[in-house]
Parts: structure tokens; sequence; C-alpha cells
């Protein structure tokens, strides 16, 4: 089984015991290490104290005669002619006398006939010469005191693991409660969708994070669904007016019998296609734009020749009326980059210059374009005198197929567009309406560097 098959859950024990199993191996074998060394010790120092009172006696009253050993104490008193006056060591031992006391002095292990012992050797040195002394233990006794402590360590670390690996299990179940809570809720939310939210914790842990960002994340994609729903609805109302009315001017077309009012049906049709072409791009040029969550991004310079080149356009589509379209742009550093791209810049441009055109209509009008620099970014003004907005249709403006009474023509969009492109580049727009007189749109995008850092 892969391991990215299994729960959280399972994997945090898992973990957990594997770490907690190498700790505590690594502790048992120093514990077991210590213990034997402590041993080991012991066991030297009380061969040491069987042979300490002959040594003081050998050195202090080299004539004297040797007191007998205690009672389990095995030590062999060897004098310089190689008679025992003491000797209590095993039978085994006893036979080995003479290779135990050619050995060097200090403490060695021997086996003898299947048995191991713990030797000490040490030559003493008087006046008399030379004696020689071996003190023995049986090393079972210590193989059997390592072994219990063997078991004993298994054993515990065993139980310590076991507990860890419950106690991990049980955080484990507590700590990812919130996940399944919240995943629970997330089914129900996919199953009855409405305007409830995730749960959110009272810690503030990275759970409760999750949750909070969840429900962003959520609200988001309601009000994305919902500006959808919203944007479907709307069009779909816009879109059945013309679609009647070129059904009309057809059938009118077809039933008619007269060339001159032929021509004059199918001219009205297609200018009722002209204008669902119109309402169709535009449709698909919003969705873009809200769908896009990065924005591109213009050198200063070239926005100032976009801002031309879209003031010769608009002088092409006012033909010989008495409209007269002026840019200007501050000057700037080429390498100054705008958080707008070229082709939404020009965009932008082309619709307010069409706004401010057609409103405009046949009267004598001045439209100004200007770019200019500012500390926040490049603003972007476009003012005509062509008489402004109705005050009550200002407030609602930049709303989707809003258009100002009487003038019911255009797709109403121009002005969602262009404050979906500030918006996108982490821009705004301003209307300046001066009723009578005309009105100024002013459109902030901020330099690239502000809005990416």
């Amino acid at each position: 089984m892969r391991l990215s098959r299994l729960s959280i859950r399972t994997r945090i024990t898992g973990g957990s015991v594997v770490i907690a199993l190498a700790i505590s191996v690594v502790a048992g074998v120093v514990i077991f290490d210590r213990v034997r060394s402590i041993v080991d010790e012991g066991e030297h120092d009380l061969l040491a104290s069987i042979e300490a009172p002959y040594r003081t006696a050998l050195l202090t009253e080299p004539t004297e005669g040797l007191d007998g050993p205690g009672r389990g104490e095995h030590i062999a008193v060897v004098d310089p002619t190689g008679a025992r006056k003491v000797d209590s060591l095993p039978h085994a031992l006893r036979d080995r006398m003479g290779s135990l006391v050619a050995l060097p002095d200090g403490y060695h292990m021997v086996a003898v006939g299947g048995v191991r012992y713990l030797v000490r050797v040490a030559s003493v040195t008087n006046s008399t010469g030379t004696w020689h002394l071996v003190a023995a233990r049986n090393a079972q006794e210590q193989t059997t005191v390592l072994t219990q402590v063997s078991w004993l360590l298994i054993i515990a670390i065993a139980i310590i693991n076991v507990g860890f690996g419950a106690a991990s299990w049980l955080i484990g179940t507590l700590a990812l409660r919130p996940v399944t809570r919240l995943r629970r809720s997330a089914v129900r939310l996919a199953a009855q969708p409405g305007d409830e939210l995730l749960p959110v914790g009272a810690a503030d842990d990275e759970i409760t994070g999750l949750a909070r960002s969840l429900n962003e994340l959520i609200e988001q994609l309601r009000a994305s669904a919902e500006r959808e729903r919203q944007l479907v609805s709307d069009a779909s109302h816009e879109l059945r007016t013309p679609l009647a009315i070129l059904q009309t001017q057809l059938e009118l077309a077809q039933a008619g019998d007269d060339e001159r009012e032929l021509r004059r049906d199918l001219a009205s049709a297609q200018a009722t296609l002209g204008r669902l072409s119109t309402l169709a791009t535009s449709l698909l040029e919003l969705s873009r734009i809200e769908a896009q969550s990065t924005p591109g991004r213009a050198d200063y310079a070239d926005l100032a020749l976009e801002l031309a080149d879209a003031a010769d356009r608009a002088r092409l589509r006012i033909g010989d009326r008495a409209i007269e379209v002026v840019a200007h742009a501050d000057p700037g550093a080429d390498e100054t980059a705008v958080a707008v791209p070229i082709e939404d810049f020009g965009r932008a441009v082309d619709n307010l210059t069409g706004n401010a055109i057609a409103a405009a209509g046949d009267r004598p009008a001045r439209i100004e374009l200007a770019l200019r620099r500012r500390a926040s970014g490049a603003v972007l003004s476009v003012r005509d005198d062509a008489g402004g907005m109705d005050p009550d249709f200002a407030d609602r403006a930049l709303v989707r197929f809003a258009r100002a009474a009487p003038r019911r023509d255009g797709a109403g969009l121009g002005l969602t567009i262009v404050a979906g492109i500030a918006r996108l580049s982490g821009g705004d727009v301003a209307l300046h309406n001066d009723p009578g007189r005309g009105l100024e749109v002013e459109v902030r995008f901020p330099w690239a560097t502000q809005r990416f850092e």
C-alpha cells in the first residue's frame, strides 16, 4: 500500500511511532551500555575489595599468618615458592593456577568447563619475595543481571511505544476533528447551496486560518457565480428586444412589395444587427476582463503614443461633424511601467471618446484627451463639453447596460468595461459631471512597481 493512500491520522501516528521507536532504541542502547559499565565496575570493585586485606597484610606484616577468606569469597594467595597460603577458588580454577599466576596483573575473563569467570590477578612484592593474588567471581551472575536489564528495557520500550502510538492516534483524532467538521460542512454546502459558510473555530490556529481562507474563496466564488447569473440575465434581457425588432423588420421586408420600403427595412435590420454585434463584442470583452485575475503592463511612453492613436481613431469616427479632438500627454521616461496593457488602455480610451462623441451628436463639441503623471500612477482623462449627464443617471453610470434617457442606443457597457479595466489594474474611475456643460472621466492606473510590490 502506498503511503499517500493512508489517512493523515495514520501517517501522523505511524511517523510518531517510528520516531519514538528510533529514539527509544538509541536511549535503550545507551542505558544498557551504562548499566553494563556500572555492573562491570561493581564486579571489579568487589574483586578489589576481596583482594585488599591480603595485599595490606603482605605489605605490612609479611611474616604473620594470613586469615581465611570470607563466605562466598574466591581468592588464592601464592607465596614466592609457589605454595598456596590461601585458596578458596573453585576447583576448575585451582587446576589452572599456574596459568592464572602467569597472567599479567589486571582483570581477565577466563572460561573453564563452559563456565566463565572474571579473574583479578595482582602481584605484591615484600621482603620475602613476590606474592601472587588471584581473586575470581562467576560471570554468570553478571550475565544474569544484564539479561534481566535487557528484557526490562525491551518491555519498557514496547510499552512506551504502544502508549506513544495510542496517544498520537488520540491527539491526531482530536487535532483533525475540526477538519472533519469542515469536510462535512463542505459536503452539506455542496448539497444545499445557500449563504452558509464553513464553521470557524475559536482557536487562532492553522485550521481556523484554513476555514477563513476557504470562506473567502467561497464568498468570491458565490460573488463570481452571481455576477455570471446577473450577466446572463441582463444579456438575455438586452438581446430580447433587438432580436424581436430584427425579426419584425425581416418579416416586413419579406412581406413588402415596394422596393424602396424593402431597402429601408433591410437598412434598419442591418443597423439592428450591428447593434447586436456590438453588444455581443462588449459582452465578450466584459467577460474576459472579469475572468482575468492579473493585469498586464506597458511603458508610459507607449501609452502616450496609444493616446495619440486613439485621438486619430476618434477623428475618423467623427467624419465631417464639428467636433474637435485634442490629445496631450505629460512627458515621462520610456522605462516607467504602468499596470495596464496597451490593448486595454486603447480600449478604455476608445470607449470614453465614443461616449463623448455620442453625447455630442451633431452639435459642435470639444473632446480633450490627456495622460498625466501622478505619484499614485498614470491618470487618463477624457473631458467633453457635450452637456454632461443627467444627475440621476450619474450614480449608476458604471452599472452594466445602464443608458441615459432619452438616448437608448449603444450597449450600455462602455463605462462598465472601462471600470473593469481600471479595477483589474488596481486603479479606479472617477466621474466629474457638470450638468448642462460637460463631463470629465478620470481613470487612474497605478505604476506597475506599486501594483506588484
